[in-house]
């Protein structure tokens, strides 16, 4: 094996070598190829990307220093067709001889097949033709950097440049750029001719980007009109536009200087052939209309419905759905106040998060009504949607537990339901899938399933029975959801019914933040099938198996093969082990192992119920989807049982024979839990992103539990985790994920990841994950899974790998590859590299990036 895998390689390096001698094929001759732009500032190599943009040249891609686009496109032949007609004109009768064997017009088509023509299509397509060196574009090159370069200052630029030859018909450009000083700004005036507006400026004076001792640059000037613009619109300039403002800039008898004269001149007023100025007035809002039902179609209609509320004036064209306050607590315009931007801004974001319109239109005109012409009227038109809308759906679908799965769903949404912009949304969903990881004595293809239906109504105001404006004001656009649900497993594990409901409360704090407080949260988890523990975790029957081998000495546990019977044998086996009635004593480890196989069997047949309150605060930078340079903070505290614990107490209610509460008689979970998740990306330029991710999560049990639920609990491994690790087989601790499915109530994960550009729209990454989960403060009593002090940090996991995306504008398919680099399951000093091998790879699949 190891022989071939060398053949490989060497004929691989190769076919690299070959076709990279053949890089100048397609060059002609007395050209060259462009290799490198070296742009050389006052003598010395600058990497500043914004220069670097400036070139209307740039090299051939390369895939880690490879042209491989190049190269493809030099093995496409670019006349295919006529290559294929060559052939028979250079083969007297080769035509006539093919059409006997074939036809006339088959022979015809060859020449369009695949292997004639469309393989060298696919290679020109795919390929990149050589970037060949054109004077006139490095002049015109030359001219953006000089232009660059005086937009930042530098007056005096000299600009030059020069072509070296690196070889057989390839050379790099060598733009010299030599900068002189760069001007400062010395003296800054303004001349506002509007005296509403020069008292507006000198307000707001101290947060302008154009200050003496700056050096000049020609950006802050144009956000500096940016800024103007911005605050004098959000405080009555109604007309203003960053076209009025202007800079007169005089740098006369100044060494390495310029005195800034800013100017605002006056109201430019079109009539008819002429125009004239006026002194920009500010408005103030006389009136705000809202029409509830606004159309194309009935705009020129009678309105029938309208009423007062609040000094809104709500019109309608048929009788008005909506209560008032429903639709008026979404403006931020009001009667009597300033116009602004931004109250405009958060109207039309309110109105359309209600999601029971589209999107809205807001619109001023000039009140005639106003002898000073100094007030607007804002007219709000509004389309409802559809009160009904129905969705379905259907997926292939792929997951920890299931290989492979179809899933259908619909919904249906119904909006307005009591009249005060309210949004309720019924869904039910099914899924039937194949998992080899389950018991399937039947050997069914399709061998799990699951039902569900959910409900949600959502209510664009905090529902309390007290007032929260002044704690959250409607600028934060505050709702409130709440939901309930059922779902049903069956052939999945132990087979599951799980019913959820919560309140929760959301709002925005700023425009990139977002605050969820959940109030309640409820869960109860119903295990149907408990006595299939140990057919599904395999691995703890196979353990507890091997134990009884040795200390089992009743008969009746055993099959005629002399394992243990599932359940009659492993259950009475682990009781008396435990019981005392076996050679087995508490200090022996193999006890220990039994005493924690039953912890685990226990932990994960109860049932489980969870009444959680808990707190989510995210703040991101990011703008839009193709920004590349943002962080996102997230974290949360999550507390479950505290409420009925205090119940319990203050009732004086009785415990259970182990000394814990009970409700429904069943004993509830307490814990507290706290996470926190950190992204941050770097943009270098060219497509190169380096994406970083931390997260750090607890829960720890107290009070009325000593574990934490299985769905509350952590596991590591997976496609958005450490991808050398399958899910659920990475740790605790050292342990070599010794269970079926390992999590535990302690997680550390670090991923790294370097994104470039290959070619077109496919995607490259390497990447490094490292992390790991132990069990802390809960009843387990593994050492190697524990996590007692910082020296366990050597157990974390390091997975290395590289991966391939592809963009399709709306989500992104990702193929990764990972490596177990540091495996902590590994004895001591055999921890690196041991498994370092295609063999033990591990291949994921995910839609969209991880973080």
């Amino acid at each position: 094996m190891k022989k071939n895998s060398t053949k490989i390689l060497a004929f691989i390096l190769i076919a690299i070598l070959i076709c990279a001698c053949n890089a100048v094929k397609r060059v002609p001759d007395g050209k060259s190829l462009l290799i490198k732009n070296n742009i050389l500032v006052n003598g010395k190599s600058t990497n500043d990307e914004t220069a670097s943009n400036q070139m209307y040249q740039k090299p051939n891609g390369t895939l880690l220093g490879y042209k491989l686009r190049l190269n493809l496109y030099n093995l496409a032949n670019l006349n295919p067709d006529s290559t294929y007609q060559a052939k028979f004109k250079n083969n007297p009768g080769l035509y006539e001889r093919q059409s006997k064997l074939l036809s006339a017009k088959q022979v015809d088509r060859l020449g369009q097949s695949f292997l004639y023509k469309g393989i060298h299509e696919f290679l020109k397509n795919t390929g990149e033709a050589p970037v060949i060196i054109d004077t006139s574009k490095t002049k015109k090159t030359l001219l953006r950097l000089k232009f660059y370069y005086f937009n930042n200052g530098y007056f005096n630029v000299k600009t030059a440049y020069n072509i070296d030859s690196i070889g057989r018909k390839k050379a790099k450009i060598n733009y010299n750029i030599t900068t002189g000083p760069a001007y400062l700004l010395d003296s800054v005036r303004t001349s506002i001719l509007t005296p509403a507006l020069d008292s507006l400026y000198k307000t707001n004076k101290e947060t302008s980007l154009i200050k003496s001792g700056n050096q000049f640059k020609t950006s802050d000037f144009e956000e500096e009109k940016n800024r103007i613009t911005t605050y004098f619109r959000n405080h009555g300039a109604y007309y203003f536009q960053p076209t009025y403002v202007s800079y007169d800039i005089d740098t006369i008898g100044k060494k390495n200087k310029a005195d800034v004269n800013l100017i605002i001149s006056n109201n430019t007023i079109q009539e008819k052939d002429s125009s004239r100025t006026e002194p920009f007035k500010l408005y103030k809002i006389s009136d705000v209309n809202i029409y509830t039902d606004y159309s194309a179609a009935n705009s020129k209609g009678q309105i029938k419905d309208s009423t007062t509320y609040n000094n809104f004036n709500l019109y309608s064209y048929k009788k008005l759905k909506y209560k008032p306050r429903a639709i008026t607590d979404a403006i931020f315009i009001t009667k009597g106040s300033v116009f602004s931007d931004t109250r405009t801004t958060l109207s039309s974001r309110y109105l359309n998060n209600l999601k029971i319109f589209n999107y809205p239109s807001i619109q001023y005109e000039v009140d005639k009504r106003d002898s000073t012409a100094q007030s607007l009227i804002a007219n709000v038109f509004l389309t409802p949607r559809k009160k009904y809308s129905f969705g379905a759906t259907l997926d292939l679908t792929h997951s920890n537990i299931q290989d492979f799965g179809i899933g259908a769903s619909i919904s249906q949404t119904i909006r307005n339901v009591f009249n005060r912009a309210e949004t309720l949304e019924i869904s039910a969903r099914v899924n039937i899938g194949s998992s080899k990881d389950m018991a399937n004595p039947n050997n069914n293809f399709f061998n799990v399933s699951e039902y569900g239906l959910d409900m949600k109504l959502n209510f664009p105001r905090i529902l309390l029975p007290f007032g929260t404006e002044k704690i959250i004001p409607k600028r934060m656009i505050p709702s409130t959801s709440i939901s309930s649900g059922f779902s049903k497993q069956r052939n999945i594990g132990l087979d599951k019914e799980n019913f959820t409901g919560g309140l929760a409360y959301n709002w925005s704090p700023k425009r990139f933040n977002t605050a969820k407080f959940e109030l309640l949260n409820a869960q109860f988890v119903r295990n149907l099938n408990p006595d299939n523990y140990f057919n599904v975790y395999t691995s703890s029957y196979n353990e507890l198996n091997d134990i009884a081998n040795v200390y089992n000495t009743d008969p009746t546990n055993l099959d005629e093969n002399g394992d243990l019977i599932i359940t009659k044998g492993t259950t009475n086996f682990t009781n008396q082990v435990l019981n005392g009635q076996t050679s087995l004593t508490p200090s022996n480890p193999d006890y220990k192992e039994v005493e924690s196989i039953e912890e685990r069997r226990v932990r994960l047949t109860e049932n489980d119920f969870i009444l959680a309150t808990s707190y989510t605060f995210t703040k991101t930078t990011k703008k839009d989807l193709a920004d590349n340079t943002f962080y996102q903070f997230k974290t949360k505290i999550e507390t479950a049982g505290t409420l009925l614990s205090a119940i319990s107490n203050i009732a004086s209610l009785p415990k259970n024979t182990n000394g814990n509460y009970e409700i429904f008689n069943l004993e509830y979970s307490e814990y507290i839990k706290t996470e926190f998740d950190y992204i941050k990306h770097w943009d270098f330029g060219k497509e190169k992103v380096l994406a970083v991710r931390s997260f750090f999560g607890i829960a720890i049990p107290f009070g009325n539990s000593d574990y934490i639920p299985f769905s509350r609990s952590y596991y590591s491994g997976g496609s958005n985790d450490n991808r050398a690790w399958q899910p659920y087989s990475l740790g605790p601790g050292s342990t070599n994920a010794s269970n079926d499915f390992n999590e535990a109530n302690m997680k550390i994960a670090l991923s790294g990841e370097f994104r470039f550009k290959i070619f077109g729209d496919l995607k490259g990454a390497i990447f490094a994950d490292a992390g790991n989960i132990w069990n802390v403060l809960d009843n387990v009593t593994d050492e190697k899974a524990k996590f007692d002090n910082l020296n366990d940090l050597a157990e974390i996991a390091l997975g290395t790998g590289f991966g391939f995306r592809y963009d399709l504008s709306f989500f992104v398919i990702r193929l990764d590859t990972g490596f177990k680099t540091y495996n902590p399951a590994h004895e001591k000093g055999d921890r690196w590299f041991k498994e370092y091998n295609f063999g033990h790879m591990v291949v994921n699949f995910g839609i969209n990036y991880p973080f």
